[in-house]
């Protein structure tokens, strides 16, 4: 399989995207460590193989640390993070208190760089690879999750900086998300008639799958994507439709 033997650690692996993107990476043949501060409903599994959890504060500097010195002594190596970890609850800025906005910064973009910083030198060891979890919340206005569109932008910009710092030995990309079909999906859209309406608007019709997201990251850890670091590739669906075209008069398509 293609990442055969290639051990790969998922932040927020548990569920939702990051269980999505460990089922891939398992699927390819690679060793998967996943970590949140919750267990998982049920092992995170794909063809028979199954991967492994630990309970980690990623806030907590020196557990992260000692989680990925126990991954990679564990397997003798670490090739690949994906800083999934992440997420904030609807919360328009002038709502909520000062503290509120700085945790979600703190766990959108401190996180990843807290867990990157952790697993480096165990990467360039293998002259491995980084995968930052965008969104498209830090590429456009995001009402009702401002702290989070910005930790997103930021995040961006790190892994940008961190493709030029660490190379050659380290690669760094960023997954820019858009929507994506979870259990937690009707939180944010409503029901199964608002998923739909929803999925609608994108391009092709539909929310991503986690495993969309999974076979993407699958990519920019494997050698077919050895020349690219620094890159931002976008998996949305074609992302939105101008809002302009529909409030227009004219032009409009039969």
């Amino acid at each position: 399989m293609e990442l055969d033997g290639r051990v790969v650690v998922v932040t927020g692996g548990t569920r939702g995207v990051g269980a999505g993107i460990a089922r891939s990476f398992l699927a390819a043949g690679a060793h998967v460590a996943v970590c949140a501060r919750r267990p998982p409903d049920a092992p995170v599994s794909a063809g028979g193989r199954e991967a492994s959890y630990t309970p980690v504060d990623l806030r907590d500097a020196d557990a992260v640390r000692e989680f990925f010195d126990t991954v990679a002594a564990h397997h003798g190596r670490l090739d690949c993070l994906v800083n999934n970890a992440g997420g904030t609850p609807y919360r328009l800025l002038g709502e909520g208190a000062p503290e509120h906005h700085a945790r979600v910064v703190a766990l959108n973009l401190l996180a990843p760089m807290t867990a990157s910083l952790a697993a480096r030198p165990w990467l360039r060891r293998s002259r491995g690879s980084v995968v930052m979890i965008g969104s498209v919340s830090g590429t456009r206005p995001s009402p009702g999750t401002a702290a989070y569109g910005a930790a997103k932008a930021g995040l961006e910009s790190l892994a940008r900086s961190m493709a030029v710092e660490w190379a050659p030995e380290v690669r760094v990309n960023t997954l820019v998300l858009g929507m994506v079909r979870t259990e937690l999906s009707h939180v944010h859209y409503g029901d199964e008639t608002g998923i739909a309406a929803v999925g609608a608007t994108v391009p092709l019709g539909r929310l991503a799958e986690p495993s969309d997201v999974g076979e993407a990251a699958v990519f920019l850890a494997s050698d077919r994507a050895h020349y690219i670091s620094g890159a931002a590739l976008l998996v949305h669906g074609g992302g939105e439709r101008p809002a302009f075209l529909d409030a227009a008069t004219v032009n409009k398509e039969d």
